[in-house]
Order: C-alpha cells, then structure tokens, then sequence
C-alpha cells in the first residue's frame, strides 16, 4: 500500500503556483524613519536605496511625529505587550479610548478593536449569522477575501449581486421579500480597481426591503470626509450604515482592525466570536498610536488634500505617456497589464534596474487576466520621484512592446 508522499504534494501546489506565474516574493525592504517612501531594499549583503510605490501608508502617518511621540510614552507608561486577551488582562485603557474615538469618528455607539481588519470582516459575518437566525448576507462579488471568508465561515444562506450593480441586488432582494432576515455586505473603495460603491442607493434598498447594511470602509478611513470618518461620511450617510468596518492599518499607519454600530452588537460580537475572544490584543504602543492618528486626521485635511492632488497628478502623468492607468474617482492608481508573468517581469526590471519598488498583484487578489501594477502615491511622493516612476514605467513599455492606451 503506497504511503502518502507529503514532501511531494506541498512541492506540487509550489510547482502549480510558480507554472501559472504568480509565485510571490517578498521584497526585504526596512524604510527610513523619517525619509519615506525612500527604504533599504537588501539582498543578501547588498543593500540598495530604492522608493516605494506600493505601500498602504496612504498618508504616510507611519512616519508622523505626531503618532511616533504616542508610541514612545507609551512604552514608557506601560512597557511591550498587552498580556492577554481582551478578556484576560488586555483590554489597557489605551484600547478604551480608541475605541471611544472610532465610535466618535463614525458617529456610532461604541466600536470593538481587532488584531487586524481581516479578523474584523472575518469574526463580525461570521457571528451576525450565527446569532440571527436565518440570516441571508447578500455579498458584493468583488469584497474582499476576509468578508468573503467571514460569510463562509458563518455558514449561513448567501447570494451574491453584481459588482456595485443597484439592479441586481434589488432583484435579489425582491426574490427573498421583505420578511426575511439579511444583511448586505459591501466595500466604500474596491482597492484593487479604486472604484467607488453608490452607497446610497445600496442604503435606499436596505431600508425598502427591511436589511441590514455592512461596509467595509477599509480603503477610505483617514482618506475621505471632514474629519477620516470614510466615503460614508464624505457623502453625509454614515448613519444610514448599520455596521462600518476599518483598519487603523493603512492610512492611520499602523495596524488593526475594529467595527462602529450599536453599543448591543459590539457586545454581541464581544462575547460570541472566537477570532475576537481567543486573539491576544494589540500592544498598547500600536493602539497609542492609532489614537493620536486618528485624533490627529480628524482635525488635519492637510494630508488627505495632498495625497489627492498626487494621485490626481500621476494619473495624469500616466495617461500622457498612453500607459494603460485605469482612471477611478479614488486615490487609487492601478497600471493594467493583464498577464501575470509580464506583470512579474515589469515589476522585477522596476526594483532591479531603477531602484522603484512596485509590488505585482495577481491572482487570487484580482481575478486572472486582470494583473496589474497598484500605485499608491502620498504626500510624501515629490515631483521627482514621480517623474522617475512614469518615466521607469515609459521606457519599460517600449523595451518590451507592450500595448499602451488608446
């Protein structure tokens, strides 16, 4: 009786991965307090100083002063870790106030901090259909890995409505009537597109047709609204949103994740989800410095107008060079390139040849054929590293003839 060969089927799944050109490499990069986007890249004992293009420090508030000071009282105040769950010792009253904050920015009754806002999508679906019974999420076919995770894992009654498709999802929920129970899940900012959901026509159907409404507002938090509060706020609708999820991750610059709604579910979440209950909680350092981010970004426009206008400029920029950039309505800047081994090669010749690191995105992050380059400009990206980017890009495009933009 043959034995199962282990080494040989791990082998395989590496083998399947690298054949279909969407093996991952991590770049060894350690950015520069102080000088960012410019970062160390090392490569064994070569160390390169190149500039990063692809990073989720939207506004750059990984580098603030205002969020580094935070951090350093509090490990002086209260040492390294938190020591334990939420539950057991590790609820610090630097996770109180935070979450005191994001109830405020969202204008919602309370909000609950997790370790990330993938374990935030993941644990929130996966608890609202177990404790409602008969629950129905109607999922936006482009949300993210986590709510998509988060939904399965719930093991409840899905269906799934066309990308930012008003009309589909009014069918769908025509088809299941106003009595049934159901939630409808969707994102502000589609990241990999930089497309924007019509969150009220989804809220104007939610109330019609008696649904609860989730949205991820992962990609918006800090970026868009007076005060961070996110798409919803932007267009004066954060309280037609049930529940807003976010990430302290990206443009606030650290990490974590956390839901906004009422002060009964939060304690529903609290108490029923596993990802929530049985996760040590994030250090107070990070959450001291989340805290002072988002005090910081509710009171300053200063960083969300210049990340606008950089966006806004390189999408210029790369649309007079016929590079194929497709043009959305958010700080996003996808290059479309359609194949992921091409996509590989355009972005290793970027590092290697130009000291510009771009990261390629492929399959499972965007659906095949659809690889592409994902820019994210800041404030802290100058004229001249834009010049340096489109022109590496420029060049790239000719070299190796690739189909530029009518």
């Amino acid at each position: 009786m043959a034995q199962p060969n282990y080494t040989g089927a791990v082998k395989a799944a590496l083998e399947a991965v690298r054949s279909e050109g969407r093996y991952r490499e991590f770049a060894d990069i350690k950015r520069r307090c102080g000088s960012f986007p410019n970062a160390d890249h090392h490569q064994g004992e070569i160390v390169r100083d190149i500039t990063v293009w692809c990073s989720n420090d939207y506004l750059g508030m990984g580098q603030s002063s205002v969020v580094l000071d935070a951090m350093h009282a509090a490990i002086d105040e209260t040492g390294a870790g938190s020591g334990g769950t939420r539950n057991i010792a590790g609820t610090t009253h630097y996770h109180v106030e935070l979450e005191r904050e994001l109830a405020s920015l969202h204008e919602k009754q309370a909000s609950l901090l997790f370790t990330s806002g993938y374990i935030a999508n993941e644990a929130t679906l996966s608890t609202l259909t177990r404790i409602i019974p008969n629950l129905v999420t109607l999922s936006d076919e482009r949300n993210h890995a986590s709510m998509i995770e988060g939904i399965r894992n719930g093991r409840g009654a899905k269906r799934i409505f066309r990308h930012n498709d008003v009309d589909d999802l009014r069918r769908i929920l025509i088809d299941l009537g106003s009595d049934t129970p159901k939630i409808i899940a969707f994102e502000s900012v589609y990241s990999m597109d930089g497309d924007i959901a019509p969150i009220e026509d989804f809220c104007a159907l939610a109330r019609e047709y008696n649904a609860l409404t989730y949205l991820d507002e992962v990609h918006a938090v800090g970026m868009y609204g007076a005060h961070g509060g996110g798409i919803a706020e932007r267009d004066g609708i954060a309280d037609k949103i049930d529940i807003i999820e976010g990430t302290l991750a990206k443009a606030f610059g650290l990490m974590g994740g956390y839901i906004a709604t009422t002060a009964d579910l939060v304690d529903a979440v609290r108490c029923y989800a596993p990802g929530f209950i049985f996760t040590t909680s994030l250090a107070p350092t990070i959450v001291a410095g989340a805290t002072a981010s988002v005090r910081h970004l509710k009171t300053s426009s200063t960083e969300r107008m210049a990340q606008q206008e950089r966006a806004n400029k390189l999408k210029r920029m790369l649309t007079q060079r016929g590079l194929p950039v497709l043009v959305s309505a958010s700080h996003i800047v996808p290059v479309m390139v359609g194949n992921p081994i091409i996509c590989k090669n355009i972005t290793d010749k970027l590092l290697n040849d130009y000291l510009i690191y771009a990261q390629p995105i492929n399959y499972p992050t965007v659906p095949k054929g659809t690889e592409r380059i994902r820019l994210t400009p800041g404030p802290l990206h100058g004229d001249q590293a834009m010049i340096a980017l489109v022109g590496a890009l420029d060049e790239i495009w000719s070299s190796m003839k690739l189909e530029r933009a009518a």
